[in-house]
């Protein structure tokens, strides 16, 4: 079904295989796109991302006061006034019961 592909790496330019195997791999995970890169530039790149300690931007939060129990809290979105806000132990249980 599916053939072994010569592509050419965007990062190093050198040509690479992308074996029909990797391909099956691809589809059966839903990926629509070639890879664009050799292996040794995939990991590369994969390295340089973990040892530039990569992490995702920390959530700008917000202090409330819990409507149930009246505790000062943290939450990740300002909060307006026209709805009740739930420290964490408070919206727990109330998300858990809603189910």
């Amino acid at each position: 079904m599916y053939n072994d592909k010569t592509l050419t790496c965007k990062d190093c330019g050198r040509e690479f295989t992308f074996s029909a195997s990797e391909q099956e791999f691809y589809a059966e995970k839903g990926f629509t796109n070639e890879p664009g890169r050799c292996p040794e530039c995939r990991a590369a790149r994969k390295a340089q991302n973990r040892n530039s300690g990569y992490s995702r931007p920390q959530r700008e939060m917000f202090p409330a006061v819990c409507s149930a129990c009246g505790k000062e809290t943290t939450v990740p979105f300002q909060p307006t006034g026209d709805k009740p806000v739930y420290c964490r132990e408070c919206y727990q249980p109330r998300s858990r019961s809603n189910w």
